[in-house]
């Protein structure tokens, strides 16, 4: 899974930091007590699948997949009305996130991406989406469908829908450049640490649903393993 491990800044750099470096103290001590809240909340498992983008499929091997998938740490829903819509972020440098940001700007294609919901069976199916450098040809090994834009949708997944951007992506490292968005560039990470950039997709498309008949329940990330959910009911010895 995604997860943000704080460096401390070089001494040199210690007291004197551009705007979108890594917060100091005592930021860090906040990121600290908020990681061990987080860890103490279900987060659900979701792996986002989309086309690489063009200048990687140019150099990769012809046997190569054209897909690429990451497991995501930070999948949510915003809003259903007036347009559905959720979010995620990615770590930045990394492919998926370059893959949509070339998705966004250049395609044309109705949906830019596929979020899969997985369900208390694929665990394995996150830590491969999770691992590329364990794990560089996923697709090769676990079974899919194509939706009609030809995007993967995981076989076994407890839903998946088609998603499309509806803006850039936006900086998190950089807090000041969010107040002046559309006037200037996207500042690049300079700073020490892991950065993020947060996506909003409206759901074009679900792609799949579980049924009232199917026993199927969600993959959950929780003290930092994978678990599902179970009813609560009464425990013996409980009133």
């Amino acid at each position: 899974m995604t997860s943000c491990t704080y460096f401390p800044a070089s001494e040199s750099n210690k007291h004197k930091q551009p705007s979108n470096s890594w917060p100091a103290w005592p930021f860090r001590k906040v990121q600290e007590d908020l990681r061990a809240l987080l860890r103490e909340t279900a987060q659900p498992v979701a792996v986002v699948t989309a086309l690489k983008d063009p200048t990687v499929n140019s150099q990769a091997a012809q046997t190569s997949s054209p897909f690429h998938g990451a497991t995501l740490s930070s999948f949510s829903s915003i809003a259903m009305e007036p347009h559905p819509l959720v979010t995620f972020a990615l770590r930045i440098p990394s492919r998926m996130a370059t893959s949509l940001t070339s998705a966004h700007s250049s395609s044309n294609s109705h949906s830019h991406m596929v979020i899969n919901i997985l369900s208390e069976h694929q665990a394995e199916t996150a830590k491969r989406f999770s691992r590329a450098d364990l794990y560089p040809e996923p697709f090769a090994s676990l079974p899919h469908t194509l939706t009609k834009e030809g995007l993967p949708i995981l076989d076994g997944s407890l839903g998946a829908m088609s998603c499309r951007l509806v803006a850039a992506s936006w900086p998190l490292h950089d807090l000041e450049s969010l107040n002046n968005r559309g006037k200037e560039e996207k500042p690049e990470w300079q700073g020490e640490g892991v950065a993020s950039e947060l996506f909003i997709a409206q759901v074009i498309r679900v792609e799949r649903a579980p049924s009232t008949a199917e026993s199927v329940r969600p993959l959950l990330y929780y003290r930092r393993g994978y678990v599902t959910t179970d009813d609560i009911g009464t425990k013996p010895g409980q009133s």
